[in-house]
């Protein structure tokens, strides 16, 4: 038995440009910005030869036939291999799913990573990681959210596409700050780039914002750029407006992770306490957590 493990950080995308005018999706993606977390989700994948194949995926422990994204990358990456293969595929994440933390992109990218280690494919962290922003095209479930995992840190996405193909730029944030991140739940990413009127909006909001954030790349531009995206676009939902009415009292710089159900923030860690107290003020039952910003991008464990 092969076994392999790889962990990919979490994301939150703070704006972003669809940029899906081609038929390749190697070439698809998106611009923008947004921020890599400590956080994220960690894959463990095993390999039998056996007579005929199978794949078996959990998520945090549990069996799942609705993973889309990993399902169609697993088949694709075993069809490489020469032999029929038994394959156990278990994700952890440290996230919430489905809540604008990019816990699809990174569930496909350590699993491409994991994957490509234990049945000796020998394609490089690139090519492994291109696999990843395939399926998650393919599947409509992220344009950048792969790349920007690949790499960490806090960057903006200057040209669309796959690692090795898009381009990014590092905004540079010592290693001090940390993400405090406050989510009420799920939103469909999927749906939500399936709505037509919607995604008008969000390409009419954003390319003077990547322009000005390339002009003056600053942590604070980032998290003022975020917000101004998500007023633009209409993404922030009413009891999402009544919490950043409070956290902007408090004198932060808030903004919503695209897209999902939740507010989210980059400070110093002696301001930490205010905000996550505001959070907690307004959501008890909200799920609340921190994380340092993740500078290393994807890897093998």
């Amino acid at each position: 038995m092969e076994t392999a493990e790889a962990f990919a950080p979490a994301h939150i995308t703070g704006f972003f440009q669809i940029c899906n005018h081609t038929a390749d999706l190697l070439h698809k993606g998106s611009k923008g910005a947004g921020v890599s977390i400590e956080c994220g989700v960690r894959t463990k994948v095993s390999i039998t030869k056996e007579s005929e194949e199978s794949l078996e995926i959990r998520i945090n422990g549990r069996k799942t036939s609705h993973a889309q994204v990993s399902e169609i990358l697993a088949k694709n990456l075993i069809s490489k291999y020469a032999a029929p293969v038994a394959v156990r595929i278990n994700h952890t994440s440290s996230v919430p799913i489905g809540a604008g933390f990019g816990s699809s992109g990174a569930g496909a990218l350590s699993l491409a990573l994991a994957l490509n280690k234990a049945l000796n494919l020998n394609l490089d962290r690139i090519e492994a990681a291109q696999t990843a922003h395939k399926a998650e095209i393919y599947c409509n479930t992220g344009l950048g959210t792969v790349i920007a995992e690949t790499f960490g840190g806090l960057e903006l996405r200057v040209e669309p596409g796959a690692p090795g193909i898009g381009k990014i730029q590092q905004i540079p944030v010592t290693e001090d700050y940390v993400v405090a991140c406050f989510s009420f739940g799920r939103l469909s990413t999927k749906k939500a780039l399936a709505n037509r009127t919607l995604s008008r909006r969000i390409n009419n909001s954003t390319q003077n914002l990547v322009d000005g954030l390339a002009e003056e790349p600053t942590l604070h531009n980032f998290l003022t750029f975020s917000r101004e995206f998500a007023e633009q676009t209409g993404l922030i939902t009413g009891r999402l407006r009544r919490l950043l009415r409070e956290t902007d009292k408090e004198g932060f710089v808030c903004s919503i992770p695209i897209f999902g159900d939740g507010v989210f923030s980059i400070v110093k860690p002696e301001s930490l306490p205010t905000l996550i107290e505001t959070f907690q003020e307004y959501g008890p039952s909200a799920q609340i957590f921190v994380s340092k910003i993740d500078f290393k991008g994807a890897r093998l464990l």
